[in-house]
């Protein structure tokens, strides 16, 4: 008896959690099923940094394709959904110093507008006018320390990172409309 308890309590706290409408983390997404291709044109730049703009918008549509439900296209015909964006600030900070006095960790701050409109009916289906993507990374060690502009100088491949994790959080905060 004891054990046909312990049986129909485990299938019915199965049944219940699979009915619950929880996905794995990064999986998800709240979208309408009709949108199958986005267009993503490339951002806007409104900061001293130099073609920014342009790995930033490839790592958002590398990110989206890599959810692997959407096909993504740099315009904005022919698609069911189009993600604008624009960068409009992004500053670097010494947040670590190292016996010298010199920087060897820095905060990045980028603040974005980002709106992704659903092109069916017209509207916005999720948008933030002011991200801030704030994060915090060490100068490599083969830089000089307590330069921040070689932190995204041509050697390094910090930007990368930067615009990496910065594509994984605006496409998780979209598709988990956080």
């Amino acid at each position: 008896m004891r054990k046909l308890l312990k049986i129909c309590l485990t299938v019915l706290l199965a049944a219940h959690t699979a009915a619950c409408g929880y996905t794995l983390a990064g999986r998800g997404s709240f979208l309408p099923t009709y949108i199958r291709t986005v267009g993503i044109p490339e951002f806007s730049n409104a900061t001293p940094f130099f073609e920014v703009e342009q790995l930033f918008t490839d790592k958002i549509r590398s990110e989206l394709i890599g959810r692997g439900k959407y096909q993504v296209r740099p315009q904005q015909t022919g698609v069911d959904a189009v993600l604008k964006g624009s960068i409009t600030s992004m500053t670097i900070r010494p947040a670590n110093f190292n016996q010298q006095q010199q920087a060897t960790r820095f905060v990045i701050m980028i603040t974005t507008s980002i709106d992704l409109i659903d092109l069916k009916t017209n509207k916005s289906i999720w948008q933030n006018p002011s991200m801030v993507f704030r994060e915090e990374y060490d100068l490599p060690a083969d830089l000089q320390a307590g330069d921040p502009a070689a932190f995204f100088g041509q050697s390094s491949n910090a930007l990368q990172r930067v615009a990496a994790d910065f594509a994984r959080t605006v496409i998780s905060s979209i598709l988990e409309a956080f």
